[in-house]
């Protein structure tokens, strides 16, 4: 008799067990994240990140903030891979394979006025304005827009850089027509402008170091944001559905990587040591550099906090750009941003 209920008590353990497994197992996560437990028992949940572009200074944020135990304390095991612009990142978010991403803000608007990619949102900023530039060496003789009538630039093939060009031209009073845009691929820009095969870039900034070391010259820079401040630069977005369905994880999500960026423009030797561990072809001088001259773009304007999404900007970003023929009339802010992630102080 002791023998029957010990063996029917094993048999009713099995089976609790079997099904509390099937049930763990059965259906998908929201938005392809998984759930696992963590070395204290609490819920941890897996989620992917892409970078802007590759594994350079201005991302190193992203590893800080893993490498720090930040995305660790918001119980969030994050997946960070190295992304490769707009399209792509947008691509991998709308099909569920990546559930954040850091990417232009211009030219994700300008493709969601276009109704080709529209299920993200912007959630925080990175860099408050563009970051595009005309760069050049100083030996060309360039030093002010009007200088670049008659002349080739040479930009990345479908960048915003591209995109932003005419506009940026006619606010700077040059005829767009006057210029010679030639596209390349992104790594071989320096190398153009170094071989003076062209007379310019229209490039990010944050490659200034870089075209120095490339042309051994010394290099003239202007921004884009001297005619386009209301544009901002790199944002990081999310999945519309994850907004939708999980708020707090995004929440937590936002946090934690905004502390790796504070953390990264505060102390820029050890984030870009730290970004060379984990990706070891990031150079740290150049991650060095690049965390650097983000800095002053990096601080949003009367006191509000890092990461903060002006609504009423975002309303004249997209006027700018409708306006410039970039995209048709309809886009509106809460279709590009969700405002509530950071809020102003």
């Amino acid at each position: 008799m002791i023998r029957r209920s010990r063996a029917l008590a094993a048999a009713l353990l099995v089976a609790v067990l079997v099904t509390a497994g099937a049930c763990s197992g059965s259906g998908s996560d929201k938005d392809d994240s998984t759930t696992k437990a963590g070395a204290n028992g609490a819920e941890v949940k897996k989620v992917t990140y892409l970078t802007g572009f590759g594994a350079v200074g201005r991302d190193a944020f992203a590893w800080v903030a893993k490498e720090k135990g930040y995305f660790q304390e918001a119980g969030l095991d994050v997946d960070i891979q190295k992304g490769a612009g707009n399209t792509q990142n947008l691509t991998l978010i709308k099909s569920g394979q990546a559930q954040f991403a850091a990417m232009d803000f211009s030219g994700g608007e300008v493709l969601s006025g276009l109704g080709k990619f529209t299920d993200w949102r912007a959630v925080a900023a990175v860099h408050q304005q563009t970051l595009v530039s005309i760069m050049t060496t100083k030996d060309t003789g360039i030093t002010k827009p009007s200088d670049l009538a008659g002349k080739k630039i040479a930009t990345a093939t479908g960048s915003v850089s591209e995109l932003l060009f005419p506009a940026y031209a006619k606010l700077a009073g040059v005829d767009p027509k006057t210029v010679t845009m030639q596209g390349a691929q992104t790594t071989a820009l320096n190398g153009l402008m170094a071989q003076r095969k062209v007379d310019a870039l229209s490039t990010f900034l944050l490659s200034k170091k870089a075209l120095e070391t490339a042309s051994k010259k010394e290099v003239v820079v202007m921004p884009y944001s001297d005619y386009l401040g209301d544009l901002f630069g790199n944002v990081i977005v999310a999945r519309e559905e994850l907004i939708n369905s999980d708020k707090d994880e995004v929440k937590k999500f936002v946090g934690a990587i905004l502390k790796g960026l504070q953390y990264s423009l505060d102390h820029p030797d050890e984030a870009a040591a730290i970004l060379n561990k984990a990706e070891p072809t990031a150079k740290i001088p150049a991650a060095v550099a690049e965390i650097n001259a983000m800095k002053p773009y990096t601080s949003p304007p009367n006191g509000a906090p890092l990461g903060y999404l002006d609504h009423e900007r975002v309303v004249r970003s997209i006027a700018i750009l409708q306006g410039n023929g970039l995209m048709p009339a309809g886009l509106t802010p809460d279709k590009v941003a969700d405002f509530s992630f950071v809020a102003p102080s």
